[in-house]
């Protein structure tokens, strides 16, 4: 089976995550996916295939060498963005100058974002297993699910995975290498408000959802996602609701800093204390919930795993591009449970949406980056 037969019947699985859902992993058809995964790897003839009770899938490719060689694993999860049907994907390859893109029918996303990192990591490792000759050493491998909606570290069993470190596929273009990501909290902001007939509500009423309009008016204008780039934090409202009697904004807060971060819920805290301070106490509540940290301080302690990274991508042909991600990944979180997890790029382009695609080139350039990757470790520790 091509890597592109494989990333292709991986499209027909509808995996949408959910945020909405309490179980775990959010949505059964991912579990679908999963136990299908399991079959192939299994028929692909890796060790160790399971599938754990929430959804995570784990294998082994065994050392082919007696030299003591770290394991060293690879990550990519297999649930879609809620943000955009993945109900039957129509995928199809189309040239636009001169490059084979994977496509849809335009009526839902691709999945490339991640399914094209499952792809290229099981095509690596069938690749390793039919050449003997390339030497490695134990090798793990995982998928996962529910990382759309933030929670696809939560079960990950980085005690079963058994690796010194791990790479996620799932970062875009081809040559990106990150292992800088913001610091994110989600933030909660609940207005109550006093409902009166508005013919007779002179100095009773108080307006909970033209409050939030204030609340939100407060924040920097210029510190939103539109207006920021790079290293840049901001402020996102990303659901505003309610009447006269009650309101909420639901925010979340990004950044690189760890100071600017502190400072940025800080911010949000000072605006609903002037408000309670103007209106009245217990107006208004802000709920502010930490989601991940910035990895570049546990990395920067292992830079060895950039390293080989980088070694790997030139070998390949690839110029890394060594880049901030703004947003989030499961090796952010992985990285702080004692799994130091950078993030290669996957090739998914305009993810999330309708007009995403991933070129095939991409996708046989991130298994030789794979591959290499492998390798190489027995070279540096040989």
């Amino acid at each position: 089976m091509s890597i592109v037969d494989r990333f292709l019947h991986y499209t027909r699985f509808d995996t949408q995550s959910d945020e909405n859902s309490l179980t775990v992993p959010s949505t059964c058809q991912q579990l679908v996916f999963a136990d299908y995964l399991v079959q192939e790897l299994k028929a692909e003839g890796l060790d160790e295939v399971e599938r754990d009770d929430y959804g995570y899938v784990y294998a082994t490719l065994k050392a082919n060498t007696k030299e003591p060689i770290p394991t060293i694993g690879f990550i990519a999860h297999y649930d879609t963005s809620p943000d955009f049907s993945g109900h039957d994907v129509q995928a199809r390859i189309t040239v636009v100058d001169g490059e084979e893109r994977i496509v849809t029918d335009g009526t839902t996303l691709l999945g490339a974002d991640d399914k094209a990192g499952i792809a290229e990591i099981v095509e690596a490792m069938v690749f390793l297993r039919q050449h003997p000759e390339i030497k490695h050493g134990r090798v793990r491998i995982a998928f996962t699910p529910d990382e759309e909606i933030g929670r696809g570290a939560d079960h990950f069993d980085v005690e079963r995975f058994g690796c010194e470190w791990a790479y996620t596929m799932d970062g875009g273009a081809v040559g990106e290498l990150e292992y800088e990501n913001f610091n994110a909290a989600a933030a909660k902001v609940t207005i109550h408000g006093v409902s009166v007939h508005p013919g007779y509500a002179k100095d009773m009423m108080v307006n909970a959802a033209a409050l939030a309009t204030r609340f939100a008016a407060m924040l920097p204008a210029d510190e939103t996602p539109e207006h920021t780039e790079n290293y840049q934090g901001f402020f996102h409202l990303t659901r505003i609701s309610g009447t006269v009697e009650e309101s909420q904004l639901t925010y979340i807060i990004r950044d690189h800093s760890a100071s600017h971060f502190e400072e940025r819920k800080r911010l949000l805290r000072r605006c609903a204390e002037q408000m309670n301070q103007q209106y009245g106490e217990g107006t208004v509540t802000c709920t502010i919930t930490d989601q991940y940290r910035n990895m570049k301080e546990v990395i920067e302690q292992h830079m060895h795993v950039i390293d080989l990274v980088v070694k790997a991508m030139q070998q390949a042909g690839v110029s890394p591009r060594v880049q901030p991600i703004r947003g989030g990944t499961d090796g952010a979180q992985l990285s702080f449970k004692g799994l130091p997890c950078p993030n290669i790029f996957a090739g998914a382009v305009n993810m999330h949406g309708p007009q995403e695609y991933v070129v095939v080139q991409t996708m046989h350039q991130a298994v030789a980056v794979i591959v290499n990757i492998c390798q190489l470790v027995v070279d540096y520790h040989g």
